[in-house]
């Protein structure tokens, strides 16, 4: 092998193993009404990953225990994985949930302890739970939120997060999860004007009850909110895991969401 090959090898597997694969999802009520065959099919899904985080973990019913499940199930599949659970959002208006990340160690290291944002706790129904990670000696916080649904106009909780970099000034914070409501929406207008850009555009991630003429997906309601000027976004998407199912029926059994990616780097 010539040295100008094995040079093009190096910064080949640097460039990659620079980039962070980033999952989120919306698991509708991830607790003990997921089975184990539907949570080994959730880590398959889950397992290519580097870290992910999850919305709507049920507060009681076992939704602690699921993402522990969850978790020793990934374990089996090749690479260590670790878990961070958060308390039950303060909500009483609405329904209380729990949110969760999980990471390969190998690959991300937590710095700190995440929190549930109390600042806005009063405001928002579900506070979102942030959590640093430290990649490649560089820090992301990521703000995992799931909003109210789009009939209690979640626009209302969203328009607090303009202040939150306001709050955090030395944090290069990441806005992810369930908005209900999509990226073209003016509530999202004063972090676009902060530099912030969402890495889908008009891609929808809910699931339709049916497929109708092969469309199978509803709203545009799951994004990732980041500042190009911190984070370099080389690929985003979704997984259409319905497609592994017979309907949409069935596939609504693992979530009414699908899982959405993006790969980064930190600059």
């Amino acid at each position: 092998m010539n040295k100008t090959y094995s040079l093009f090898l190096f910064l080949l597997c640097t460039s990659f193993y620079a980039q962070t694969r980033l999952l989120s999802w919306n698991i509708e009520n991830l607790g003990h009404s997921k089975s184990n065959l539907e949570l080994e099919f959730i880590a398959t899904t889950l397992k290519d990953y580097d870290i992910v985080a999850l919305q709507e973990v049920v507060a009681g019913d076992g939704g602690a225990q699921t993402v522990a499940q969850l978790a020793a199930e990934l374990n089996r599949k090749g690479a260590k994985w670790d878990y961070a659970i958060s308390n039950p959002t303060s909500s009483s208006a609405y329904k209380t949930e729990r949110y969760a990340y999980l990471w390969k160690t190998s690959r991300a290291r937590l710095k700190g302890k995440p929190w549930l944002e109390s600042k806005f706790q009063l405001e928002i129904d579900r506070e979102p739970y942030l959590a640093t990670f430290i990649v490649n000696q560089k820090e992301v916080t990521l703000v995992n939120f799931h909003a109210i649904t789009k009939s209690k106009q979640p626009e209302k909780e969203i328009k607090y997060f303009k202040l939150l970099p306001g709050h955090y000034p030395q944090l290069n914070l990441l806005f992810l999860g369930d908005f209900n409501c999509p990226q073209s929406h003016s509530v999202f207008t004063p972090l676009k004007k902060m530099g912030y850009d969402s890495a889908l555009k008009g891609q929808k991630t809910s699931l339709k009850r049916v497929c109708q003429h092969n469309a199978c997906l509803a709203s545009e309601f799951d994004n990732f909110f980041y500042l190009p000027s911190k984070i370099k976004v080389y690929q985003s998407g979704i997984i259409p895991f319905y497609t592994a199912f017979s309907s949409l029926k069935e596939a609504r059994k693992i979530s009414d969401h699908v899982p959405i990616w993006m790969v980064f780097e930190l600059k």
